[in-house]
């Protein structure tokens, strides 16, 4: 998880300023590519599906062996943005096999006393190597330039992704896929839509993830807007990134012992308190900083929760499926936030009206997790094994 797509973000931000200076290119226009990544979340109930029927060793390897292809091909690249728009399309779609669609699906066939904390470890990867290898990779840029950081990112991910797939066990797809037949896409699918499950997980990551532009673009905009320094925001911040690895180490570890139902709810939940504070007249420091803290919180626990439920509610053989379409539906709500907090802004000029709507949305979508107890299954699911 910590050497493959999921390091993307942290690639083009130590890299694009350097890249964009270089060709000539627009910031405008490089921002526009960013758009293009809508393309993953069409792709990504293929990838699971994929995991499913090829298992996680030999579905990783697709991106294990593209990923440093891609960097390679950045590198030689010339200054065509749409030679870059090429590339990027390829990059954003093959090497989804590298995420935690696939990769979880690891721990959750594997382990079953301790998958939660299994979840919350394998996580981390990608937070623990962009804390580490962000600033190294923004020092090579700087001495080396941008083609020589895309070169060594592609030896980077030749020895990576090697490592990792001589790691994955071999015979733990074939126990998975020992336990029960494989059947077609056209039998699956239709059991998972009659599913109650489903829905109701599929209706709460909707819900649920409305407020991620927040979290992701928006929020020292947003901590400005109430009156707080450049500085204060960058302290509140760094209260983001505490509480995502809070939120994955110990939610992870709550999964274990405690009902998962409940766990899910107060957790995710926790975002709503977080914005209704933020859109209140509540501006003192510490109390802004807590709501940031409930943020991060539940935006570090949302990837050990989904994997979590997932596993618990369908049979692994599907689990890839399964999956993939929840991590599509979280990619659309955050979307479908980009554009509400858009006409909002047009329409209001401040975050409140947004803050009120989307921690309403978040704290609906986390009391449906509590119903999941009672979610019955289809009969074509049932004695599955889990």
């Amino acid at each position: 998880m910590g050497t493959g797509m999921s390091l993307a973000g942290t690639v083009t931000s130590a890299i694009a300023p350097s890249m964009i200076a270089a060709n000539g290119w627009s910031k405008a226009d490089f921002a526009m590519v960013g758009s293009l990544g809508i393309v993953s979340s069409l792709a990504f109930p293929f990838i699971g599906r994929i995991a499913d029927v090829l298992g996680v060793r030999w579905t990783a390897l697709i991106g294990q062996v593209t990923l440093p292809l891609m960097y390679l091909a950045y590198s030689l690249m010339g200054g065509s943005l749409q030679t870059y728009i090429v590339i990027f399309l390829i990059h954003s779609v093959v090497c989804l096999t590298t995420t935690s669609t696939v990769y979880t699906r690891l721990p959750v066939q594997c382990i079953s006393a301790a998958r939660g904390a299994a979840l919350a470890i394998v996580a981390s990867g990608p937070a623990l190597v962009s804390a580490i290898g962000g600033p190294l990779l923004n020092a090579y840029v700087e001495a080396n330039g941008w083609r020589a950081a895309y070169q060594l990112l592609a030896i980077f991910a030749v020895v990576a992704g090697t490592i990792t797939f001589l790691l994955i066990p071999a015979e733990a797809d074939r126990q998975a896929g020992a336990r029960a037949p494989r059947r077609p896409a056209r039998e699956d699918y239709p059991a998972i839509f009659r599913a109650p499950a489903f829905w109701i997980l599929l209706a709460a990551m909707l819900l649920c993830n409305i407020p991620q532009v927040i979290m992701l673009t928006q929020l020292k905009l947003v901590l400005l807007d109430n009156g707080v320094t450049g500085r204060g925001a960058s302290v509140m911040i760094s209260a983001l990134s505490i509480g995502m690895l809070a939120g994955r180490l110990i939610t992870g570890v709550a999964l274990d012992r405690f009902n998962p139902f409940a766990i899910s709810f107060f957790t995710l939940a926790l975002p709503s308190l977080g914005l209704f504070i933020i859109a209140s007249s509540l501006d003192a420091p510490a109390v802004l900083t807590g709501a940031v803290f409930f943020l991060g919180f539940a935006f570090g626990a949302e990837g050990d929760i989904i994997a979590f439920l997932v596993a618990l509610c369908f049979p692994i053989r599907i689990y890839g499926s399964v999956m993939g379409l929840m991590t599509a539906t979280m990619s659309a709500s955050a979307a479908i936030g980009a554009v509400g907090l858009s006409i909002i802004l047009a329409r209001t000029g401040g975050y409140s009206t947004f803050l009120v709507v989307a921690g309403t949305a978040v704290l609906v979508g986390a009391f449906l997790l509590l119903t999941l107890a009672r979610a019955p299954r289809p009969l074509d699911l049932e004695g599955c094994p889990a």
